[in-house]
């Protein structure tokens, strides 16, 4: 007599800047097993940040394959793909190749054309994909035959992982990624046609626009994968509030990456008004939309990489936790971290980080600190800009991930500056875990976000532990160095 039919797993892709994991996820909401392959960025010249999508691909079937490995004989129900956002891609329809290697969203060689085009009144932001499609087809269909025809494809990389994983039955994009294309109206949830115009980029050259959880067809044989239902589709930030389980309104998260991605959670309706910060749709779910206020501090994780290969005073990651708890201040060291220019609310791209405070007292423990401590206020700022807007409540809390949110001391100070608990969520790769809780929820191992909110719980609560007239003018004095940094440009 059979056995019970063991419980099914969900399978995540989640396709990054510097590489490309898949998380296996069980019907407890826990990650049984994951699997990661680095695929680095080109850097053909300054300021160029392309992706080879071919190196993609097979980085993307080796840890879905391995991760499917694992799961033996349980069914794997769902495949949820979550992607950075705002990278450009042009593929031909046939083969699903792409005609270009892809264009990443830090890439700017279209910075000066973004600029014309808002003198024409055309609203299209650098770091989106829009521009950078057009640059392509200038390129490869400066006629726009291919595209109009429909021999050629384009989209964000989410539509085209999904169209190559799927032998090319799903062209398909949801809201989220969308939001982010550069394309989209977000008043009135479509293309925007005054954009297709401008850059002469054929609406039927474009991807549907679907819900974020929703069975749109299967892994293709010639993959060499199971036909496992692609159930799910997000970007980046979008899909670690899934993850983070931040589904009320009001509720918001970090993701301490290369930079500091703060996301609030704002309902049904788009807030326009923070400064520095920018409407997104979160995720659409059975024909309804949330969105989310999203604000940035551009450098995050990267000091710590800088102070790793730029100054040599930590020889890995982790060391720069150890070191900046070994002292229990910064020794009146302080720093503003601006290494890529300042995000929200400054939005200035030309700001250089500034170290100050330096005496013969001072040693790199003290340096460590203040680096750490000064993406915390940085955080804050963003952090502020974004509540100032909100129609909801203070959040009560901050939910963090990332690689950054393992360092103990910048979680701690980041409570200390928030003045609220930072939890550090139990999957750090909130991202993939969050597209793997959409595809489950699209195809029923889970009824809703309540079943899965009810079992998260934090890793560890980082509380604050100073009162707001210390908090507060800790804050301002570090505000005050702010300036050097946008004048020492």
């Amino acid at each position: 007599m059979p056995g019970p039919r063991p419980a099914p797993y969900v399978l995540a892709l989640d396709v990054g800047t510097t590489g490309v994991r898949a998380l296996l996820v069980d019907a407890a909401g826990r990650v049984a097993t994951a699997h990661y392959r680095e695929v680095l960025p080109k850097h053909p010249g300054p300021g160029l940040v392309e992706h080879d999508t071919e190196a993609t691909y097979q980085a993307a079937l080796a840890v879905l394959g391995a991760a499917l490995a694992d799961a033996g004989d349980a069914p794997t129900v769902g495949l949820g793909i979550t992607t950075q956002r705002g990278t450009a891609v042009v593929w031909e329809r046939a083969s699903g190749r792409a005609v270009h290697d892809a264009i990443s969203w830090q890439d700017a060689r279209t910075h000066q054309r973004c600029m014309n085009l808002l003198a024409e009144g055309i609203l299209v932001v650098p770091l989106t994909a829009a521009s950078k499609i057009e640059w392509i087809l200038d390129r490869v269909d400066p006629d726009r035959r291919g595209a109009t025809s429909g021999r050629l494809c384009c989209g964000t990389l989410d539509a085209w992982i999904a169209y190559r994983l799927s032998g090319g039955s799903v062209f398909a994009t949801d809201h989220s990624n969308g939001s982010c294309s550069g394309f989209y109206d977000l008043a009135e949830p479509r293309w925007q046609q005054p954009v297709l115009q401008a850059l002469r980029v054929p609406e039927s050259s474009l991807p549907a626009l679907v819900d974020s959880s929703a069975v749109l067809g299967t892994v293709a044989p010639e993959t060499g994968l199971p036909p496992i239902p692609i159930a799910a589709l997000a970007g980046d930030q979008q899909a670690a509030m899934m993850g983070e389980l931040c589904v009320q309104p009001g509720s918001i998260k970090v993701t301490y990456g290369t930079a500091a991605m703060l996301d609030l959670n704002t309902g049904p309706q788009p807030v326009w008004s923070a400064p520095g910060g920018y409407p997104l749709v979160l995720w659409q779910r059975a024909g309804r939309r949330d969105l989310c206020l999203e604000g940035t501090a551009i450098t995050a994780g990267a000091v710590v990489t800088w102070m790793r290969d730029g100054l040599g005073i930590i020889a890995a990651p982790d060391e720069s936790d150890r070191l900046a708890a070994s002292v229990a201040d910064s020794g009146g060291v302080w720093a503003v971290p601006a290494f890529q220019g300042l995000g929200t609310p400054y939005m200035d791209t030309t700001a250089r980080a500034v170290i100050g405070g330096l005496s013969r007292a001072s040693t790199r423990a003290h340096v460590v600190r203040a680096l750490l401590e000064g993406i915390a206020w940085r955080c804050r700022e963003v952090y502020d800009a974004l509540c100032s807007a909100s129609p909801h409540p203070p959040p009560p809390r901050l939910r963090a991930d990332g690689g950054a949110a393992r360092n103990d001391v910048l979680l701690q100070a980041q409570a200390d500056a928030l003045g609220i608990p930072v939890e550090r969520a139990p999957v750090l790769e909130a991202a993939g875990l969050g597209a793997a809780y959409l595809a489950g929820l699209a195809t029923g191992v889970w009824k809703s976000t309540d079943e899965l909110a009810a079992a998260w719980r934090p890793a560890r609560v980082f509380a604050p532990r100073i009162d707001a007239a210390e908090r507060e003018e800790r804050f301002a004095r570090w505000r005050a160095h702010i300036p050097a940094a946008r004048e020492g440009a």
